[in-house]
């Protein structure tokens, strides 16, 4: 182990274990475990005189923070127009009542919603309103919802802010917006295609029903969901003017997160909501929980565990990259469907930061675009493999047909490795041609 004392290790891995182990038993809010645990590490750091509290403030990613800040600003403003709700009605009325065609509308929806918004607010915002028209039409709802939820994991990822992991992974390896929109968003689509021929199939005998009240939905006026039109028209232009500006924020110099910042402060000023009740939506939990992970994660490094990490993914990368690379895509997709993706992804960053100085013979880039496609894919194949996931699952608890873990295995489980087989193909074939 070269310099590293064995104390140190063994204190922090034990910090961390038993913090994550609280985390998978979800009997604590998981934010007051990573809390309790980071309090821990510190505690336990400067006693035995390895990491401090100026060690964990330098451990926080600032970036990722005010990026996850920022757009929750944007979506709180969002949130209340009715605008996503307006989309949802608008792809129903298109696919004209047949189920088949209303489950890739609502699919595709979701999906670019995802793209410029986080999976969880991108749920919340769809799954009333596939809800409700499945009630209208007289049609189960599961197979809506486990398209909705697995395809906005999907779509996620294509975009630096689509989906946490991937503004974990922006902001540690100094990745542009363009950048994952080049290097992943050719993947994902092909993914989604994959993913939503497999749900026609799996769901084929529920998508072959006849719908009711086809003429209801028909007469629906989607323009009445839009409660706010001034502010949805506003709130459209700051979006665009965001996403604009996260297109060429590294030409210009600014971090994403600064991005982000921008576009919130925008929004509030041309907006000029009730502040209190724009703070309501921001997720305080999940930036507490960010930042508890961030603390942790940094007293294992100061500790040394993740120099021996690195140490061994070095010495993988000795075998060829493609080796490396699938090793680092398998474990993230095999950990997310274990435990939530954004844990292992904060524990991955300084670990693939550290390849650097391990003078590794092989470029680091296709790793970072490895894990996030893993963690990204891999988020799929267990009910607790991303937020988004567990959201859906409690919200069908109380319908006729609860989203149970068994059927998430028959559906959601199935189009999981599908897709994480589909990446692992794209990965090589991506490495081969130099393309990443």
């Amino acid at each position: 182990m070269g310099d590293l004392s064995v104390g140190p290790l063994v204190i922090s891995l034990s910090v961390f274990a038993l913090t994550y182990a609280g985390i998978l038993s979800e009997k604590v809010h998981r934010t007051i475990i990573a809390l309790t645990g980071a309090v821990v590490m510190i505690a336990f750091g400067q006693w035995f005189s390895f990491f401090d509290v100026h060690q964990a403030v330098e451990a926080i990613d600032f970036n990722t923070i005010s990026l996850l800040f920022g757009m929750m600003i944007v979506v709180g403003l969002f949130k209340e127009s009715g605008f996503f709700q307006y989309l949802a009605i608008k792809a129903a009325k298109l696919a004209r009542g047949k189920p088949w065609l209303l489950l890739v509308y609502l699919g595709l929806v979701t999906s670019l919603v995802s793209m410029v918004l986080d999976n969880v607010t991108t749920i919340i915002m769809i799954v009333p309103v596939t809800i409700s028209m499945a009630d209208i039409l007289g049609m189960s709802v599961l197979p809506f919802l486990v398209s909705e939820v697995l395809l906005s994991n999907i779509g996620g990822v294509a975009t630096l802010i689509g989906d946490p992991p991937n503004i974990l992974i922006g902001s540690a390896a100094g990745f542009s917006f363009t950048d994952f929109l080049t290097h992943l968003a050719p993947i994902v689509v092909i993914a989604w295609l994959l993913a939503q021929g497999l749900l026609l199939f799996i769901f084929r005998r529920s998508l072959a029903r006849q719908p009711t009240n086809v003429a209801h939905l028909m007469a629906m006026n989607e323009r009445r969901s839009i409660t706010d039109p001034l502010t949805t028209s506003r709130m459209l232009k700051v979006l665009g003017f965001t996403i604009l500006l996260f297109l060429i924020h590294d030409r210009i110099g600014f971090d994403p997160g600064l991005v982000a910042l921008t576009g919130g402060c925008l929004g509030l000023l041309w907006v000029r909501p009730n502040l209190e009740q724009i703070l309501n939506h921001v997720h305080w939990d999940v930036l507490l929980f960010f930042v508890a992970l961030f603390i942790i994660v940094g007293g294992l490094e100061a500790a040394g565990v993740l120099q021996l990490a690195g140490r061994g993914i070095a010495h993988l990368t000795g075998h060829g990259l493609i080796l490396a690379a699938l090793g680092v895509f398998w474990a993230g997709a095999l950990a997310s469907g274990i435990i939530d993706n954004v844990p292992f992804t904060i524990a991955m960053l300084p670990i693939l930061k550290s390849l650097a100085g391990h003078g590794i013979p092989v470029p680091v880039a296709p790793l970072w675009w490895a894990l996030a496609l893993g963690v990204g894919f891999g988020g799929n194949l267990s009910p607790i493999g991303a937020t988004a996931n567990v959201l859906v699952v409690s919200i069908s608890d109380g319908m006729e047909e609860p989203l149970t873990f068994k059927r998430w295995l028959a559906s959601g489980s199935t189009v999981g490795f599908a897709t994480c087989a589909l990446g692992s193909l794209a990965l090589v074939l991506a490495i081969e041609l130099g393309l990443i």
